[in-house]
């Protein structure tokens, strides 16, 4: 197969994209790809060290008010669409498929109106305004969420997971808690908010420390790589003791790794995290982000909730008592963590990016 693959902007785009890149590989190592992101996205600096052949637009969002800055959007964007015709009329793709953010909706399009098969792939439950735009210029429209079926033309659109949980699904880890001197016997809690830490929620589990240093779980605590010296500050002028059962790491780079040793996780509630969450099975207390759009953060969440699989915490009635008592709950209670664990296994799609390439492959002419 041939094909051209688009996301940017955040890693929800672009590591289902990357997965999906994974994947047809191992199924067709024949296969040639070609990934077209943006010049200011993430995708520049990781897919290139992935050794996948890329190429960039200069592209932008619109903002939400009356601006000059939209005026200039929209040049940038008939001139993406424009490129994207003479590098797709050079690779001579099968098919090309979207992930999400703004370069993908330029470069989808432009494939949609040179007649070539085109697929989107929506990782959340609320749709984004670009899969919103290309719903009606594409050839099928993959969901990572039931509820966001509804949100597409019905004929076009199955439900597929989202490929990142196949790729974490099939890692085979040998991580041992032993190597940041914990103990592989002990229940372990996962805290991370994100790539690149979450204030508030770094901010409530530093005030929670002394409460996780007598618990009878073990705690790790990631901050994000610019919070970090925040925090250990934070912790330094209070004079809080971090016991032996309470490990904070700036960053954790083999993530995938360390998951399946995770017994529940505090975080976020972006698309790819549950995917990933889901995948292994993992009972999360989820704390939505209130910065993104259309409050798409807390509808995923909910998705995981009314399922038994996870507990939630709006980000305004976050605080150290309530963040706590519900670690507490799931951490103490090992019925009551099996039944979220099995809830959340039953909710992951471990095969989302074959399902994904097998629609793909029904629009190949």
């Amino acid at each position: 197969m041939r094909m051209i693959i688009s996301g940017g902007g955040t890693g929800g785009h672009i590591y289902p994209a990357l997965a999906l890149i994974e994947d047809l590989l191992k199924q067709e190592p024949d296969s040639e790809v070609l990934y077209i992101g943006s010049t200011r996205g993430l995708e520049k600096d990781i897919v290139p060290k992935k050794g996948i052949p890329f190429k960039a637009l200069k592209i932008q969002g619109f903002k939400r008010s009356i601006s000059l800055y939209n005026f200039e959007t929209v040049a940038l964007f008939l001139n993406s669409v424009h490129k994207s015709k003479k590098i797709i009329k050079d690779f001579n793709p099968d098919v090309v498929i979207g992930t999400g953010g703004y370069v993908s909706g330029a470069v989808v399009y432009a494939a949609s109106r040179m007649h070539v098969p085109t697929m989107i792939h929506e990782q959340n439950s609320v749709v984004g305004l670009t899969n919103r735009f290309l719903s009606k210029h594409v050839d099928k429209i993959a969901v990572g969420f039931e509820d966001a079926i509804k949100q597409f033309p019905a004929e076009k659109t199955s439900f597929a997971g989202n490929p990142r949980a196949q790729q974490v699904a099939n890692i085979k880890s040998n991580f041992s808690w032993n190597e940041y001197g914990l103990d592989d016997n002990k229940p372990t809690l996962l805290i991370f908010g994100g790539s690149q830490g979450a204030l508030k929620i770094n901010q409530v589990t530093a005030e929670s420390i002394n409460h996780f240093n007598t618990c009878n779980y073990q705690v790790v605590f990631v901050t994000g790589q610019k919070r970090y010296q925040a925090i250990m500050n934070y912790i330094d002028n209070n004079q809080i003791e971090v016991g032996a059962n309470v490990v904070i790491k700036d960053y954790i780079a083999n993530m995938p790794e360390i998951l399946p040793k995770v017994d529940a996780i505090i975080g976020r509630a972006g698309a790819t995290s549950l995917a990933e969450i889901t995948a292994l099975g993992i009972p999360s207390i989820l704390i939505p982000s209130p910065y993104v759009t259309a409050d798409h953060q807390t509808k995923n969440a909910l998705s995981l909730v009314k399922n038994g699989a996870a507990l939630i915490i709006t980000e305004n009635d976050l605080n150290a008592k309530r963040l706590t008592e519900n670690a507490d709950k799931i951490m103490n209670n090992e019925s009551e963590r099996l039944s979220m664990k099995k809830n959340s296994y039953d909710m992951g799609c471990r095969n989302s990016a074959d399902l994904v390439l097998d629609m793909a492959r029904s629009i190949i002419k």
